[in-house]
């Protein structure tokens, strides 16, 4: 069985993503561009409710049995059209594939509602690039980076399985994975963000802001419990 660690290093050669910028020149993308790396997040919804504060306010779609997307994230994006709106029927012909694989997990929200906050915190930032610069052509990037990263079968082929008994080396419970872009969608991203500082290094896990984990505690990935999402293991 791999550990955590050597799946993230298998992980990193799983995904390859180009993106045409037709109309765009250098200089134009450089001067409206503020940020050179992206995080494509996904969710794991069988923990998703364990760090909510109403525990009670969650649920899951009994449709939804696989890995979310939480979201495509530039990184210290500084120019943004936040008033740039978004309408359910700008993504109805995505709107079957969202819902299996970007849905909501909050009875206080809908799922268009989440994907339009998604928009307009951080959708609209990554629109000075051509290939994401409408909520449409934005969501089908998103889609097409879910569909090349396949990492129920990557944990799956490591033998990391849902289980409430079974725990791994590493953080304390396995809710999401970070996966590092260039502006360009290629894996990893290396830009310094100061003129003295070292590149990042392609990292996809981390422990939440506020919530650090030690890292010799294991991590449980628990099972997805539709009818009791925020106590899957009972």
């Amino acid at each position: 069985m791999l550990s955590p660690v050597l799946l993230v290093v298998a992980l990193l050669t799983v995904l390859t993503v180009t993106m045409e910028s037709d109309h765009w020149t250098a200089d134009q993308q450089e001067k409206f561009c503020t940020w050179q790396c992206l995080k494509f997040t996904l969710q794991w919804p069988g923990s998703f409710c364990l760090g909510l504060k109403n525990s009670s306010q969650c649920r899951i779609p009994p449709n939804i049995q696989t890995w979310t997307i939480h979201g495509l994230w530039p990184s210290k994006a500084h120019t943004c059209c936040r008033c740039w709106p978004i309408f359910h029927s700008d993504l109805k012909e995505l709107d079957p594939e969202l819902s299996q694989l970007w849905p909501s997990l909050l009875k206080t929200q809908s799922s268009f509602l989440f994907w339009k906050d998604e928009w307009i915190k951080h959708g609209s930032c990554a629109a000075c690039v051509e290939g994401m610069n409408s909520p449409l052509r934005y969501f089908q990037i998103c889609l097409k980076l879910r569909g090349r990263f396949d990492i129920d079968r990557a944990l799956e082929d490591a033998g990391i399985k849902p289980s409430c008994n079974q725990s791994y080396p590493g953080q304390e419970v396995l809710v999401q994975v970070k996966i590092p872009l260039s502006q360009n969608l290629t894996l990893g991203c290396h830009h310094k963000e100061d003129q003295g500082a070292e590149p990042e290094p392609p990292q996809l896990w981390h422990t939440f802001p506020g919530h650090p984990c030690p890292q010799d505690s294991p991590v449980f990935y628990f099972p997805i419990n539709h009818d009791h999402p925020h106590q899957p293991c009972d």
